[in-house]
């Protein structure tokens, strides 16, 4: 794990900053009828002007400026032009480089009217996170964020998928260590001041068994149940972790 310079945290946070600003623009656009190609040209169009660099664009081979998933699809969809429905759930993943450091965030949202099961799942993986988020604490050790975000999964009857997990993140978009959304508490490296790491819950309401389409990207649940995903990058700091990815408002340490 990399142990980062409070100006190292400065530049990750600005980063961070424009993931936040991408995801209230795409939030607040998402509807019946639009496509989540129009949001992945908007996302792009908002990052190249604040002279960011869309992350995933070109990362090992991915096409596309945002990862936007739908329904079943877990993780890693490709943007197309196929129009949402009323009833969708749309996961989308942002990730910004700026100033060599990068920023990475993802949201969950229905569009328009969801069904009360798709709303606690939204709740469940949400709350998830915050739980992971508060488990990351300076002299904790990582897994403690994987426990957290277990319990609180498989408390309410739903599947974390596996083959995905939060990661170290700053000079490179993945580093060390993976971070499991599952596992024992008390076990992995001991977390410090100065760690950032992302961590996200990727949820299944059934079970969480996967499937990567032919494209090597698109990861689907075996058993066609909805997905929801929630990311946030988070600082380790001597008061606790701080949300990065908060609109700058909003931004504080979570006790």
């Amino acid at each position: 794990m990399t142990l980062h310079t409070p100006d190292e945290v400065d530049k990750i946070r600005d980063s961070c900053r424009i993931v936040s600003e991408v995801q209230q623009l795409l939030a607040d656009a998402i509807r019946p009828g639009i496509s989540t190609i129009e949001l992945d040209c908007l996302a792009e169009e908002a990052i190249r002007k604040n002279g960011a660099h869309p992350a995933f664009k070109g990362y090992n081979g991915f096409p596309a400026s945002i990862c936007a998933s739908v329904n079943s699809e877990a993780v890693h969809g490709f943007p197309n032009n196929d129009s949402l429905v009323a009833g969708d759930m749309l996961s989308i993943d942002v990730g910004v480089l700026l100033d060599q450091y990068y920023g990475d965030g993802a949201f969950t949202l229905g569009v328009g009217q969801i069904s009360e099961a798709n709303q606690h799942l939204l709740n469940t993986t949400e709350l998830a996170l915050g739980d992971g988020i508060r488990s990351a604490q300076p002299s904790g050790r990582l897994s403690d964020i994987s426990h957290a975000i277990q319990l609180r999964v498989e408390s309410n009857g739903m599947s974390v998928i596996r083959e995905f997990g939060g990661h170290g993140i700053g000079r490179s978009l993945h580093e060390d260590p993976h971070i499991p959304n599952y596992g024992s508490p008390g076990k992995g490296p001991k977390l410090q001041v100065g760690f950032v790491i992302a961590i996200e819950p990727i949820v299944s309401m059934g079970r969480p068994e996967i499937i990567v389409a032919d494209d090597g990207w698109t990861t689907t649940t075996r058993d066609g149940a909805t997905v929801a995903h929630f990311e946030h990058t988070v600082a380790i700091t001597k008061n606790g972790p701080e949300i990065l990815t908060l609109p700058k408002k909003e931004t504080t340490t979570v006790l």
